[in-house]
Order: C-alpha cells, then structure tokens, then sequence
C-alpha cells in the first residue's frame, strides 16, 4: 500500500508563526457617507501594535467590514513605528503633548509604581513597554485624538545621555569669566584716558 500523503489542508503540520507585534484593537466605530440612494455604512477601526521592547505605533483605517478595517490599521500602525525612550521602565522626564481638543501629561515613576493611567493612554504604555508612569487626560476624551497626543508626548522624550555634556558646561563657565573681564578691563580704560584728556 502507499504511504498516505500529507495534504496542505492538515493545520497541526504547519508551524506556528509567532507573532513578532501585540496588536490591539482600541476602538471600532461605525461610519456613514450619504450618497443619492441613502447612506453607506462602513467600519472604522484605531489599532494599537508593540513590541513590549520600546517599539510603539498606531493606525486607523476604515473598511467594508471590521476584519478589513483593522488589517488596514495595523498595517498603517506597523509602517509609522516609532521608538521610546525608555529608562529603567520608566520614562527620563515629564512631557506632555496636545492634539485637536486632547491633552495628555505624561510623568515617570519609581519602581512599583504600576501604569497609572486609563483607556487609550493605558493600552499605548502597555504595548511600549513602560511598567512605571503617571499620566493625567485632559480636555477631549477622543480616543483618535487622545492616542496620536500619546503617541506625540512619547516622541517628544529626549534620552537622558543627550540632556546635559560636560564638554559644554565647562566651556560656558570658562567663556563667561572671559568676556567679563574683557569688558571691565575696558571700561577702566575708557574712563582713564577720559580722565587724561580733561
């Protein structure tokens, strides 16, 4: 007898594909275009896609039905990745950031502090890779709005090692003394030879 052949249709021989991104759907809204016959309603979906390793983006798109939607989205959210500055999960400094009428403060915490925030907010943070932060919505509770102001804020961070040179702070204080002292030595000057000349 042959030996029995494996067919494509058998799934438990295929390898599992592990998923490189945590996509999360965060809002699906119906939408309507009136034309002459009436209104056409299609879907609207806003999609989260992370890493967990500082690699955060989100996209929106709309489509016949939500499972087209969202592919859409997380296509577009793949292709507008962006990188967050991490420092000891948590960020290096406060920041803030405002799109259409939402608000969003971001502040970084010590350890154990947990996510301190809510909604979109929440769901970005988690995505991104940040265990410790304090965050604050203010104005328009738009989730679209309110995940590109998130998403802004957190493109906003500078990493700690570009704050401050030391290369810098010295040559300010060895520059200031200088021109100080240029300008005094000349202005005794000026007021001698304006004394001599009287």
């Amino acid at each position: 007898m042959p030996a029995p052949t494996m067919t494509r249709n058998n799934r438990s021989m295929e390898p599992m594909e592990e998923k490189q991104f945590d996509e999360r759907v965060v809002h699906i809204d119906r939408v309507a275009r009136v034309v002459k016959g009436g209104r056409r309603f299609r879907f609207r979906a806003l999609v989260v896609v992370g890493d967990h390793k500082s690699r955060v983006g989100i996209g929106s798109a709309k489509g016949a039905d939500v499972t087209a939607a969202v592919t859409k989205a997380v296509e577009i959210a793949k292709k507008n990745m962006i990188t967050v500055s991490l420092y000891k999960g948590t960020l290096p400094h406060e920041t803030e950031a405002k799109v259409g009428g939402a608000k969003i403060l971001i502040k970084p915490a010590s350890e154990g502090t947990g996510l301190i925030a809510g909604g979109v907010v929440r769901t970005i943070l988690e995505v991104a890779g940040v265990s410790n932060v304090l965050s604050k919505s203010l104005g328009s509770a738009n989730k679209t709005n309110t995940a590109y102001a998130t998403i802004k804020a957190l493109q906003m961070i500078v990493p700690a090692k570009l704050w401050v040179t030391y290369q810098s702070t010295t040559d300010t204080k060895q520059s200031k003394p200088k021109s100080v002292t240029k300008t005094v030595a000349e202005v005794k000057t000026s007021g001698i030879k304006k004394a001599s000349k009287k």
